[in-house]
């Protein structure tokens, strides 16, 4: 019988009050929010900001806990922007949407910095059940500009390299989801999509705990996913909420892992689902592919959770956390 396990992307809005405190506060502390180095009142407001993500969740009753990223100001470019040997220079929108991020243009050597794992430390204090977050290594390269590396593989070949070792660095963690929108958005071209696959090797590799690579935005390229089926991971993430034909089609035609995740709340809207709708969007996928019982499903929402207000966001996962502990839903 499949296990069936609320969880969410992580990258959850920031709660009211802590925007315009954390304006004031940056507005002074501006050379040490560019590396990363928050001190003093800075650093213990994104303290509060963790421990309320975090809270959040625990109580929203998710099996799975992330520490919510409420420093991501970046969003998926984060791991770069905040590193000594990254430059922050234009603004660029966050794929196509009302979002934007600081460019990370890498001019120098990337080596490991622990800026993640100092968050996931922390929230350590407060969840066993911990859920680490990172960008797959395509998308963060796809987000950056290279001045560093000889050409483009050599670039990405760099990115997982570094977010090996972050995740070397990480306290001991139930799951690790990889954030790869790009993989749908900026789809790799021939000759890319292999090595997209094996970097994300080179990421899972460094963790013994559960790995899901969740794209987002809509269905892989059938060549693409092809690929990401020999990448050495636990699940791959499918967007029902965008696009469920094309996602079914593909595990259909390909298979997929003995674990999967499954966008079934919509991480763009503020319209909260019914848990029983929820957990319908589950049973229909499940039916599709009737050769194959999934050990675990992961039922999370079909994007991150910064576009939404902060009690839109706690309504979603507490709807995931319901529909996960329903009895089978009659089609």
């Amino acid at each position: 019988m499949t296990e069936l396990v609320a969880t969410t992307p992580g990258l959850f809005p920031l709660p009211d009050w802590a925007k315009d405190r954390l304006s004031d506060l940056k507005g002074h502390q501006k050379s040490d929010l560019i590396t990363g180095d928050e001190t003093g009142p800075l650093a213990e407001r994104y303290d509060e900001i963790r421990a309320e993500l975090t809270e959040l969740q625990l109580d929203a009753g998710l099996d799975r806990i992330t520490e919510g990223q409420g420093r991501w100001d970046d969003m998926l470019a984060h791991p770069l922007t905040v590193h000594d040997s990254v430059e922050t220079r234009g603004i660029v929108r966050y794929y196509d949407n009302n979002n934007f991020y600081r460019e990370p243009v890498v001019t120098g050597e990337l080596t490991p910095s622990g800026d993640v794992a100092r968050e996931l430390d922390a929230a350590t204090a407060q969840t066993d059940a911990l859920q680490a977050v990172l960008p797959g290594p395509y998308t963060l390269a796809e987000l950056a500009t290279n001045e560093q590396y000889s050409d483009r593989s050599t670039f990405i070949n760099a990115i997982a390299e570094f977010l090996a070792g972050e995740v070397a660095e990480f306290p001991a963690h139930e799951t690790l989801f990889l954030l790869e929108p790009s993989l749908i958005e900026d789809a790799p071209e021939s000759d890319f999509d292999a090595l997209a696959s094996e970097a994300i090797d080179t990421v899972a590799d460094a963790t013994d705990a559960a790995v899901v690579v969740h794209p987002f935005y809509g269905a892989l390229d059938e060549t693409v996913y092809a690929h990401l089926m020999d990448a050495d991971v636990d699940a791959i993430g499918f967007d029902l909420v965008t696009d469920h034909e094309q996602n079914v089609y593909n595990v259909q035609e390909y298979g997929t892992k003995e674990s999967v995740a499954l966008g079934v709340v919509d991480g763009q809207n503020t319209h909260v689902e019914e848990p029983e709708h929820v957990r319908e969007r589950f049973d229909w996928f499940d039916a599709q592919i009737p050769a194959q019982e999934f050990s675990t499903a992961y039922l999370t929402s079909n994007t991150e959770l910064f576009y939404l207000p902060v009690n839109k966001a706690e309504a979603k996962a507490e709807t995931l956390a319901t529909a996960a502990d329903l009895e089978e839903v009659t089609q």
